[in-house]
């Protein structure tokens, strides 16, 4: 579109035998080759709009009103055309914020939970830590607290997914935006909760066999690391799709 020049303006003033301008037509559901280049049918949904929007800002204000010989605007079809989309689209984001924010849940809970059962234990007579003065005992309190609010904002994230009202705007920014906090918050507070069971299971052995906390430390890792390689991806396609290179290639504006 950009690579035309001026003749854009030309295209945009075209009228196919319906009475179709070419916001009516960019409105139409892409054909499945098109959908299937990214995964997920809210990604999906996102790059729909994403064309739409981009081919509106082209046209003049009067197009984007304009009837068609149905009497339909450039919206109303849009509309109709990716009503069983977005309904894919609402229900995989769903089911996907609801995996995600049970993990999320189960590390809040176990992180609280560890705060108020530190490793060793407390001093009968005053209720200070044992290993107050290790610097592993510190590294484990930090990394507890920040997983532990690292996923409580990870929780909150996919909440606020749950409970969108999925308009078509949401697709385009809002509920990316969502998911990708969420996702971002539930990767970091996974790391976390693995610096703090490494520390801790480093300052209880670290008298006795040291040497037993890294096989324990690397084996429970393992889970972990095939959960982030799973999900990651997903991630870094939402980051993409959503604050990547626009969908159409607009030219670079030089400095001079």
């Amino acid at each position: 579109m950009y690579g035309l020049g001026i003749k854009k303006n030309i295209v945009a003033r075209r009228h196919d035998i319906f009475h179709n301008n070419i916001l009516h037509l960019a409105g139409k559901l892409s054909p499945p080759s098109q959908l299937d280049r990214v995964s997920g049918a809210a990604l999906q949904m996102q790059r729909e709009l994403q064309w739409f929007k981009e081919v509106e800002s082209m046209v003049q204000a009067k197009y984007k009103e304009e009837f068609n010989e149905y009497h339909k605007t450039p919206s109303t079809v849009f509309t109709e055309e990716h009503a069983t989309l977005m309904k894919e689209g609402e229900s995989w984001m769903k089911s996907t914020a609801a995996s995600c924010m049970v993990v999320a849940t189960l590390i809040a809970a176990l992180m609280f939970t560890t705060a108020f059962t530190l490793p060793g234990g407390t001093k009968s007579d005053t209720g200070i830590p044992v290993f107050i003065g290790h610097g592993a005992f510190m590294v484990f309190i930090v990394a507890d607290s920040l997983s532990l609010f690292s996923s409580s904002t990870s929780v909150l994230m996919f909440l606020g997914i749950l409970t969108s009202r999925y308009a078509e705007e949401d697709f385009l920014k809002s509920l990316p935006n969502k998911l990708i906090i969420g996702l971002s918050s539930l990767f970091f507070s996974l790391l976390s909760m693995m610096v703090a069971f490494g520390s801790a299971i480093y300052v209880v052995l670290s008298h006795r066999i040291a040497w037993v906390s890294i096989p324990l430390i690397v084996l429970a890792c393992i889970p972990i690391t095939f959960f982030a390689l799973l999900q990651f991806p997903l991630l870094v396609e939402i980051v993409m799709c959503t604050y990547g290179r626009s969908i159409f290639d607009k030219p670079t504006k030089l400095p001079y």
